[in-house]
């Protein structure tokens, strides 16, 4: 019998977007969200921070441009080290890009600013707080979304090295120094059902429940507050998604081979097509989810 879950020590990897202005989504990742360039080639562009992929884009111009109430990404949350972190890619957004700007809240958690990225896609830049300063009501973390000044957060975490650093050109300025963790937390996603998304994600794929709102589950392994989420806020009972620009894949990353051959037999033990490419120490599948998500799970 396959184990339930997936490991306590899994993580988000990758998104993948599918872009029409491949140009313009690789300048607004590298020189607002300040994310450094690792790979362009064939039609792709990787960026991340210190060497770890977390957002790649596809050139897809064939595709048309998604509808907001279809299923898909809500937003690609990028988990910052630590607030001057944040600060700093938050003064990045409101210098270069102030329209694009969506909100923030104060979520118990975590700290979080929200925007859209020049094709609309949803990205949240988000720091935890300690986890000591959790609360937790049985297997449930309680969260809330409070008001969050954004010109305050900035006044009191924006340094003065951050200021110099924006005021570098961006094809003058070093590598962005303290930025060694950040790494995309979680990925909230579109769907037209909670119920059947915890089917999927939690039965199937593994994930435990650790929140569940109104037209919202939130999900994790390892106890983290969620790595995953699922609303129907803009897309209550829409069914399978189309081809179309934004969403290409969501990437999660387990230790080992075994973890990836264990979670193929729970999607496949619930009748879900399932591609499975392993190796003794390595393995990937790939699936969709009930709306044509595309759900990756690899060895790192």
């Amino acid at each position: 019998m396959p184990a339930e879950l997936l490991p306590t020590d899994t993580r988000m990897a990758t998104v993948s977007l599918d872009v029409a202005d491949l140009d313009l989504m690789s300048r607004f990742y590298a020189e607002v969200l300040l994310l450094d360039r690792l790979n362009a080639a064939d039609g792709h562009v990787s960026l991340g921070r210190d060497g770890r992929e977390l957002v790649v884009l596809r050139h897809r111009p064939d595709l048309p441009r998604g509808e907001r109430r279809t299923a898909g990404l809500f937003h690609t949350a990028l988990l910052h080290p630590d607030q001057a972190t944040l600060a700093t890619v938050l003064a990045s957004v409101a210098q270069r890009t102030p329209q694009l700007y969506t909100g923030s809240g104060d979520h118990l958690v975590s700290q979080a600013f929200y925007l859209d990225d020049p094709e609309g896609n949803g990205v949240e830049l988000y720091v935890d707080r300690p986890r000591t300063e959790w609360t937790w009501r049985g297997d449930r973390v309680v969260m809330d979304t409070l008001w969050l000044d954004p010109n305050d957060f900035l006044a009191e975490h924006l340094t003065d090295a951050a200021r110099d650093y924006l005021e570098t050109a961006p094809d003058r300025r070093p590598a962005l120094a303290g930025t060694a963790a950040q790494v995309v937390g979680h990925v909230h996603l579109k769907v037209g059902q909670t119920a059947l998304a915890k089917d999927f994600y939690v039965d199937a794929l593994g994930f435990e429940v650790t929140a569940d709102l109104p037209g919202a589950l939130f999900v994790s392994a390892g106890g983290y507050h969620h790595h995953m989420a699922m609303n129907t806020w803009q897309s209550a009972g829409v069914g399978l998604r189309a081809p179309a620009l934004g969403l290409g894949r969501v990437a999660i990353e387990v230790p080992s081979a075994d973890d990836v051959l264990q979670a193929a037999a729970r999607l496949r033990g619930r009748g879900l097509n399932v591609a499975l490419d392993a190796g003794p120490s390595a393995a990937r599948l790939s699936v969709d989810d009930p709306w044509g998500n595309r759900v990756e799970v690899a060895t790192g």
